[in-house]
């Protein structure tokens, strides 16, 4: 991870971030979209940005190689009363900078913002049953499995389960 930068966006990523996630939509199955599906135009990401910079319970980490985003996490709440104390984590790495330690440490960081930020006492997420990698990290940073979606994610015809996952802080 030595050329490895992380910080949380600024508004002129916008741009960058939504060609990030739209190739990732074609580079992996696990994501919820395909590729050029991400739901986002420059204007909502730049909406999305300001949102979590004035609110205490949300927050995004780019990863960087250089000027390239090659990860990103993100921790979403909403403002709503009942709602606000569960953060909804989402994360991605590309897949040649899979298995560095960048996925763990984006991981890592998300999961102290919300420890530190007053606001946020679970976490959650869901992932794909057959994403062990994926399956594997997060337990090991303290998920537990809570329930498991079936026939949830449909991938070239076929039907995949995906677990829900939480962690409490």
């Amino acid at each position: 991870m030595n050329n490895i930068n992380f910080r949380n966006p600024k508004i002129e990523d916008a741009e960058e971030i939504i060609k990030f996630y739209q190739k990732m939509g074609g580079e992996t199955t696990f994501l919820s979209f395909e590729e050029n599906e991400y739901p986002l135009d420059e204007e909502e990401q730049k909406k999305s940005i300001e949102y979590m910079q004035k609110e205490p319970h949300c927050t995004m980490i780019i990863a960087f190689a250089d000027k390239e985003i090659v990860g990103i996490g993100t921790i979403y709440s909403e403002s709503k009363v009942k709602a606000k104390h569960c953060g909804g984590l989402g994360i991605v790495v590309k897949k040649a900078y899979q298995g560095m330690g960048i996925g763990t440490h984006i991981m890592s960081q998300l999961i102290e913002f919300c420890k530190t930020n007053g606001v946020t006492t679970k976490i959650s997420l869901e992932t794909r049953c057959d994403n062990q990698k994926a399956v594997t990290l997060y337990e090991n940073l303290g998920f537990e499995v809570e329930g498991r979606l079936r026939n949830a994610a449909l991938v070239e015809g076929v039907y995949h389960d995906v677990y829900v996952m939480g962690m409490m802080l």
